[in-house]
């Protein structure tokens, strides 16, 4: 029988804050606490997310261990001035100290990949990677990278999601994603490829009610990412996906499709964020329905027990 736990979600960074004081930017942050753990999900674009933890009171020196979706900047720009909160803890003299052993972030050995975008008219490919090197984050901000394309259980009932397997016929990558081959000439183009994203990942959270699964920005599809949960934890009960879907430029085959089979697996909630879009959220609210549909916006606090 699966024990019991505390779960608590907390949205540190989205495009969009839930009340005065927060700010709202394009991006993702969400603190994770369960099992006694403190797990920083994404570090959102810029300073949103060391800002609006301060304004809710939420103590980022505090937290264990970050993990990371992917690599591209609306969830890495702020990993420098996370970490630096961070690294400083709380040490047996209340007075803070640096952290001992440094920080572990879990991310797939590709976010480190020289990413693009690049949208359709649009003559220049925009780099949209993490914009800070590993070398630096290491030895000034005292991360320790963990790098693994399978899942990592990082308790008995959280697991990193690892690569995504995609196994439908209407989630693809979106065609403005595009990584640039290192050491390649790219003038006109060449030395540009489509990006996989292999690094898509989520967090895959067990509890009495079911699978809470936190998207990143699903990239790799909610519904191949939701599959590859109860493949993985071995439990066919979603009870809550929250997190960015990538639907904002979903076709109407990809909405039915998407709509069609969260209602087939009863998911209780869906709390949706970041990149899913206003006319896609609204299609899934009219479909889900609203006791299951909700905005998921920086501030906000869930709680199970």
């Amino acid at each position: 029988m699966l024990k019991k736990t505390r779960l608590r979600l907390v949205t540190l960074s989205e495009n969009t804050a839930k009340w005065l004081w927060l700010l709202g930017e394009w991006g993702w942050s969400i603190l994770v606490e369960a099992d006694g753990l403190r797990l920083l999900f994404d570090t959102g674009l810029g300073s949103s997310a060391v800002h609006n933890a301060d304004a809710m009171g939420v103590d980022l020196a505090t937290v264990d261990k970050m993990a990371l979706s992917h690599g591209h900047v609306d969830h890495t720009g702020g990993l420098r001035d996370v970490l630096e909160r961070m690294r400083l803890t709380v040490g047996h003299s209340n007075f803070l100290e640096l952290r001992h052993g440094g920080i572990e972030v879990i991310a797939h050995p590709e976010v480190w990949g020289l990413k693009f975008i690049k949208h359709p008219g649009e003559e220049e490919y925009s780099f949209r990677g993490i914009p800070f090197q590993k070398k630096e984050l290491e030895e000034r901000q005292g991360a320790r990278f963990v790098e693994s394309r399978e899942p990592v259980w990082i308790t008995d009932n959280v697991v990193w999601s690892g690569e995504i397997p995609m196994l439908n016929d209407y989630e693809k990558i979106v065609g403005i994603c595009y990584l640039q081959e290192e050491g390649k000439d790219v003038g006109g183009g060449a030395g540009f490829v489509p990006d996989p994203l292999p690094d898509d990942a989520a967090l895959y959270i067990k509890t009495d009610l079911g699978l809470v699964i936190v998207l990143g920005c699903a990239h790799r599809g909610i519904i191949n990412t939701v599959h590859h949960a109860q493949a993985l934890t071995g439990m066919d009960k979603v009870h809550m996906v929250v997190g960015g879907t990538h639907l904002i430029k979903a076709s109407d085959y990809q909405m039915e499709s998407t709509i069609r089979e969260l209602k087939k697996m009863a998911v209780d909630r869906v709390g949706v964020s970041h990149c899913t879009g206003l006319e896609s959220s609204l299609k899934l609210a009219a479909g889900l329905g609203m006791d299951v549909f909700f905005f998921n916006n920086a501030g906000n606090v869930i709680t199970l027990s």
